[in-house]
Formats: C-alpha cells, sequence, structure tokens
C-alpha cells in the first residue's frame, strides 16, 4: 500500500487538504493503487478519507506573540512526528501552506529521509510578502515539486530554480452554479427585499482579539444608518460562537450566527444572498470574489509583531489581500493595523452596499478579471495526479532505501 502524508494547519488549509485527499482518492482508484492518506489537519481532511495523526486547525497564529501559546503544542507534536517518521516512513509528504511548521518538516524530512519525495502544494506566498533582500527562499532546499496555483507563484520560484507545475487555483473547483439571491434569502429565512451583510472575522483565535469588535462596530453603525440591513456572521471553528453571540450583544447589533458545522454547508447561499461582506484578510477574500460579493478587508496583529515585522524584518507588501495580489492592483479596499478602526469600515462599505454605485461595479467587474488569472478547474485533479506520478517513479524502492 503506497502512503502519503499530507500536512496543513489552520481553517483554511484543512479545506484545501481535503480536497486534495478526495483527489488523491480518486486519482488512486482510477490508477488501481491501494492509499493510505495520513494527515496534520482538521476534521475536514479526516471526513475527506484521510487518518488524522493530529488536529492542527487550532494551532494557527500570524505574529511573533500571537504564536507563543502555540510553541509547545508544536514542538510535542514535531517529537511525535519523530517518531512515527522513524517507526512508518510515508512514500511521499505533501505540505500544504502552515509556512513556519511545514518548511521546518520538510527540511528535516529531507535530512532524514532524502529519498521521500516532497510536494509543496499552495507554497507560502513568498512571491508577494518580501522580508528584507528579496528573493530568498528555503522551499528549493528541500521540494521535489512545488504546485504553483498562482501564475506569479510559478513564476518566482521556477526562476530560482525549483521544479514547478502550475495547477491553478483550488477554489475554482468548489464554486459550481451558485443559488440565485431570492432561492438563498428563501432558503436562509431572510427578507429578500432587505440588504444583507456577512462578517468574516476569523478562522484564528487572535482574530476574535483583533478584528471582531471593529467588524462589530462597524457593522452596528452601518445597521443604525440602515435599519434593515440583515447581518449574518459565519463561525470560523466551532467554539467561536459564544465568543461571536456576546460580542454582538454587547454592540447592540441584531445579528444571526452561523455555527461553524453549518457555516460549510450553507456557504453557497450566504454568499449569494450578501451584498456585502466585511472580511478578514485571506483566502476567504479569493472565495468571495469568485462568489460575485463586494467585500471590505481587514487585518491587525499586535503591536510588538507590527513594530518587529516592520523595522526589524523590513516586510514589505504592495497588497496584503489575495484578490489584490493577483490582479497587482488595490481592487478591493484594505484596512490594516492603524488605519483599521469601525468608521473607516463604514466609510469604505456605504458605498458598497448601493446598488449600481461606481464603487460596486467596478469591484465585481475586477472579479471577472481575476477570475480569468486563477486557471481552469479540475485543480485538485492535477494536483493529485502529478503527486502520485512522482511518488509512484520512486515507489517502493524509495521505501526500502527510507527504512531504518
Amino acid at each position: 500500500m503506497l502512503r502519503l502524508l499530507v500536512s496543513t494547519g489552520e481553517v483554511s488549509g484543512d479545506l484545501q487538504g481535503s480536497l486534495l485527499v478526495e483527489a488523491l482518492h480518486r486519482e488512486a482508484r482510477r490508477r488501481g493503487l491501494a492509499l493510505q492518506v495520513l494527515a496534520l489537519g482538521g476534521e475536514r481532511m479526516q471526513r475527506a478519507g484521510a487518518q488524522l495523526l493530529a488536529d492542527t486547525t487550532r494551532m494557527g497564529a500570524i505574529g511573533l506573540w500571537e504564536a507563543i501559546p502555540f510553541l509547545l503544542p508544536t514542538l510535542r507534536l514535531q517529537r511525535r512526528l519523530r517518531r512515527w517518521f522513524l517507526q512508518q516512513p510515508p512514500d511521499g509528504v505533501v505540505l500544504i501552506d502552515y509556512m513556519g511548521p511545514n518548511v521546518n518538516l520538510g527540511l528535516r524530512t529531507k535530512r532524514r529521509f532524502p529519498q521521500v519525495p516532497i510536494t509543496y502544494y499552495i507554497a507560502p506566498q513568498e512571491w508577494a510578502f518580501k522580508f528584507g533582500s528579496e528573493g530568498r527562499t528555503n522551499l528549493i532546499r528541500f521540494t521535489n515539486q512545488i504546485l504553483a496555483i498562482f501564475q506569479e507563484e510559478a513564476r518566482y520560484y521556477r526562476c530560482r530554480g525549483a521544479n514547478v507545475t502550475y495547477v491553478g487555483h483550488p477554489l475554482l473547483d468548489t464554486i459550481g452554479d451558485p443559488p440565485g439571491r431570492d432561492q438563498a434569502c428563501a432558503e436562509l429565512g431572510l427578507d429578500r427585499e432587505a440588504p444583507v451583510l456577512l462578517l468574516m472575522p476569523a478562522s484564528r483565535r487572535q482574530e476574535l482579539h483583533y478584528l471582531l469588535p471593529h467588524l462589530v462596530a462597524a457593522a452596528a453603525e452601518l445597521q443604525r444608518r440602515q435599519p434593515h440591513l440583515q447581518v449574518l456572521v459565519p463561525a470560523g471553528l466551532a467554539g467561536f460562537e459564544v465568543r461571536l453571540n456576546h460580542q454582538l450583544e454587547r454592540a447592540g447589533l441584531r445579528a444571526t450566527v452561523v455555527s461553524a458545522a453549518d457555516a460549510d454547508r450553507l456557504k453557497p447561499l450566504l454568499c449569494a444572498a450578501a451584498d456585502l461582506a466585511l472580511a478578514k484578510s485571506g483566502t476567504v477574500n479569493l472565495e468571495l470574489a469568485l462568489r460575485g460579493v463586494p467585500q471590505v478587508v481587514v487585518y491587525r496583529v499586535s503591536w510588538l509583531t507590527a513594530f518587529v515585522a516592520r523595522h526589524l524584518l523590513r516586510f514589505s507588501v504592495p497588497h496584503i489581500s489575495p484578490v489584490n495580489l493577483v490582479l497587482g492592483e488595490r481592487l478591493v479596499p484594505e484596512l490594516l493595523q492603524e488605519a483599521l478602526h469601525p468608521a473607516a469600515i463604514v466609510e469604505q462599505a456605504l458605498p458598497l452596499l448601493e446598488d449600481g454605485s461606481p464603487q460596486r461595479l467596478a469591484m465585481l467587474e475586477g472579479y471577472r478579471r481575476l477570475r480569468r488569472q486563477l486557471g481552469e478547474p479540475g485543480v485538485t485533479d492535477r494536483a493529485a495526479a502529478a503527486i502520485l506520478d512522482q511518488v509512484e517513479a520512486g515507489w517502493p524502492a524509495a521505501r526500502s532505501a527510507a527504512t531504518p
């Protein structure tokens, strides 16, 4: 039996990992291969057919101070993985996003088991985010192939000597034909004549702290100006619901929290009903764009993390939202760090709520240009085929060579 380890973390990684696990099993059946997928991820990957070695969906953080609570759990997990690798080295390793832990895992695997092929799928966005000297990357030291989801990402790593295949963005495989707004409102129990606002504040606990108060205050002000405004808040992780409801009640905001258990299933309906989203920066921005929802993007980290990034690491980036990064222009508004406050959110949101406004029409036209730059559907099937091609080429010789 061919055995793969797929490693990722956080909510978005678990979602993309689950799509890849399903595609790997489909491709293995097509080839007549017996396949076992072991995973560092979450419940979605487990439901997709992976054997979960550890749940990493709650171990993600952006920043220095923010990452401290996860240091000990991460070190314990690394020790467990070392023991597991020594006992049962996999035939291939697939890394999905989750930069720090996955780069560490890739480097350690390449040193101890150089025969085990390593694929990075959804690589860190080094092509967009620059720290210090431009162009440095660790990925080419340990990857056998990179499956790029952005065209610029493919160019960046190919120019630095990596073996790169451009597969397109996996969200293209999840969109499908959207329901109409009237149908979505009816199924969600919403008034189709009244505007609908989506709040999407967090997939990490730190984001509840840094982003949620500003988004809720802005939504409350929008609702004060437009009393019929309906507000929906999908929970990013199970357990967030209590914190969300408490914050909404404190702000006097009339809103419905959608449980994490229902949010994935209802996402097409939520987006089809929505007139506007206030969202954290991340993959969710691309999903909103592909589903045609105008948005205002926000993000904030601790002052310590921001200071170190700006002044010591010389972090620089033209945009932070993936939508703007792909297009190379400021299509969706970004409110970051000191610029993030409720009044600024309201100022950006009001024209986007107005049907037929120049800002709204320009954003929707930009979304159409974005869609053309993300490739074609069938992304996860192409990725799965490339992974199995590489692993099969050296299997079972690689397993024999890797056995301690």
